[in-house]
């Protein structure tokens, strides 16, 4: 029987006191949130965060007691839109439980990929579970807990090599990281409380959807502000490679191939700000669609295809600009995150 702590208080928790637990994805904006923040018009009650990735950005503003829109699927409704649901011990019991229906996709797939056999198993069983929570948060937070699990299983933190298994038995390396010796399901649980106790309610309406950026944006109206953290073009952009595991297992893909060492599934999704030969017209598309709102922010990187110049031109055809820049002080991992790389963040405005 697993028991799970929560906090409760008699008293109305400070917003700002409330920390998403630390992500481990590249281009994650975690350690630039404040600045990020402290770079926006403070004049704003609804933040549209429309790459939102690991959604440390929405979830900072959401403290700042800003109505958050955000496209992230399962960690914005678990963290963002959600407001009280957590995973209690009944449920957490009901996800480790052994289903006797489960599939065997996984196992049958990944197994000698990236995990053993027993660790492959055991993702068939809880995703099956995952489909037994009464509650669409509940599902959102467990599949937002266990992906982050796994990111901390497997060491580097992503999908797009293939050591992950010879790394969990090499001493050296199990020194230096513990958590890569660990089960899935100790992970698992050592993770879930922090995640429970990041969610809260700061008294707005807000929302995610899991629609294409593009066009969601001409879509929707009062907004105040958009937040831009598009793929780093020539930076390593492509998350598909890198995270695809984490996608296969959400989706549960029965209708892609599973394609080269790493199993990537095929067809990818399609993503017009990957290639150098898309990526200005995908940001000229999503400006023209987004003019309807008074300001923009944009992170970017000095690493970035098209550069700075360009970027800054192609804003001024529809906004004004002002640019911050900070420039990193250790390597966070990824290229657009090196030492010495700036980092980049377009305030823009109407003339």
């Amino acid at each position: 029987m697993f028991t799970i702590e929560h906090q409760h208080t008699l008293f109305e928790k400070d917003l700002t006191q409330y920390t998403l637990p630390k992500t481990q994805y590249l281009g994650s904006k975690q350690k630039l949130v404040d600045w990020i923040y402290q770079c926006s018009p403070k004049n704003i009650t609804t933040f549209l965060d429309i790459f939102s990735g690991t959604s440390s950005v929405g979830y900072y503003f959401k403290t700042q007691s800003k109505e958050i829109i955000s496209t992230d699927f399962h960690i914005g409704k678990a963290l963002i839109e959600n407001k009280d649901i957590i995973l209690t011990e009944e449920d957490i019991n009901l996800l480790l439980h052994n289903n006797k229906t489960a599939d065997n996709f996984i196992t049958q797939n990944f197994t000698g990929v990236f995990f053993e056999k027993d660790q492959a198993q055991f993702l068939d069983n809880f995703r099956a579970n995952i489909e037994l929570l009464d509650n669409e948060y509940k599902k959102s937070l467990a599949f937002t807990v266990i992906n982050r699990a796994l990111t901390r299983k497997v060491l580097l933190g992503h999908f797009a090599h293939l050591k992950a298994l010879p790394y969990s038995k090499d001493p050296e390396r199990v020194r230096r990281n513990p958590t890569i010796a660990k089960t899935i399901q100790q992970l698992f649980l050592e993770l879930v409380t922090d995640y429970n106790n990041a969610i809260f309610d700061n008294k707005k309406q807000n929302k995610v959807y899991c629609e294409d950026a593009i066009t969601l944006v001409n879509k929707l109206t009062n907004i105040d502000l958009v937040y831009f953290d598009p793929p780093y073009c020539g930076c390593h952009p492509d998350y598909q490679g890198f995270y695809h595991f984490l996608e296969t297992y959400v989706e549960y893909w029965k209708d892609k191939k599973l394609i080269n060492g790493t199993k990537q599934y095929f067809p990818k999704k399609r993503s017009g700000f990957v290639q150098k030969s898309e990526v200005v017209r995908s940001f000229e598309k999503i400006f023209q669609n987004s003019c309807h709102i008074p300001y923009w922010l944009i992170s970017y990187n000095s690493k970035s295809y098209p550069e700075k110049k360009v970027m800054e031109d192609l804003i001024k055809r529809f906004k004004q600009v002002k640019v911050f820049e900070n420039e990193y002080q250790n390597h966070y991992g990824g290229k657009g995150s090196r030492k010495g790389t700036r980092e980049y963040l377009f305030l823009c405005y109407d003339r």
